[in-house]
């Protein structure tokens, strides 16, 4: 059951992360799919004429500590059909641990259009477990202890390429979320979802994360098809797509770095 508390707690400016939004590498450093939901919530306040946000990177510089970060956004270009926005996340000590950009597009219903068919998964049809990565570097509670996890038919928590649905905690306390911030979260995990190697044994943290949404979803519940293609460079590129019960909503990727622990 996924448990109400928030990822962060707000104080003024400040936003410091509680347990649900600790990281699975760190005691004392967050998980990224929280605050590239908190970057999408200071980007889109940024645009205020209502331009759906489309595009979010998300250049990961340095471990964002869960002690607290501010959010500071300009918007770059604002137009008749298209906005973009730069965000820089940064510690309580001024360093700078993240910078984003952001591309917001005004919607503009054209009538029905043709489309790629799709395969809709049913959550209705998944099997409740737990979330595929075990055996984390620390021992304190974190990401991985507050969200719902249900597997499709045929699906499991083995390493490769895998599908599975979430619903994890709100970024905020009675802070209503936004289609884009609902994503953020399992956006941040098909590193680990789609894994081709346990966490004891090899590392594979991102160094940025992109989610690029083409599409509006109100779900509490989303899924991932997440894959994860590994090289011995050391480097990697992990992709999905995200999606609720009416078809793809959202793709997301990580490049990679990986690290052996017994080099």
């Amino acid at each position: 059951m996924t448990d109400e508390t928030p990822f962060f707690i707000r104080e003024n400016d400040v936003f410091i992360g509680q347990d649900p939004a600790r990281g699975p590498w760190s005691a004392d450093h967050c998980h990224a799919g929280p605050v590239a939901g908190l970057i999408a919530r200071a980007v889109e306040q940024a645009v205020e004429d209502g331009k759906f946000l489309t595009r979010l990177t998300i250049d990961l510089v340095r471990p964002v500590p869960l002690s607290g970060i501010r959010i500071a956004t300009d918007v770059t270009r604002s137009g008749r059909r298209l906005a973009t926005v730069s965000a820089v996340v940064r510690g309580l000590d001024d360093r700078i641990c993240a910078t984003a950009t952001s591309l917001h597009l005004a919607e503009a219903p054209v009538g029905a259009v043709p489309t790629a068919p799709r395969t809709r998964l049913k959550l209705a049809e998944a099997t409740s477990g737990s979330f595929p990565v075990e055996g984390l570097i620390h021992g304190k509670p974190c990401f991985a202890d507050f969200i719902d996890i249900a597997y499709p038919p045929g699906e499991s928590k083995d390493p490769g390429p895998t599908t599975l649905w979430m619903k994890t905690p709100p970024l905020l306390a009675d802070d209503d979320m936004s289609s884009f911030q609902r994503l953020c979260p399992l956006a941040d995990c098909g590193n680990g979802i789609s894994r081709n190697e346990e966490i004891g044994k090899l590392g594979f943290m991102n160094a940025d994360l992109t989610i690029v949404a083409h599409r509006q979803t109100t779900s509490d519940w989303l899924a991932t098809t997440a894959s994860s293609d590994w090289h011995d460079s050391g480097l990697g590129l992990a992709t999905a797509v995200l999606q609720d019960e009416q078809g793809p909503v959202a793709t997301a990727l990580q490049t990679l770095i990986l690290n052996r622990f017994d080099a």
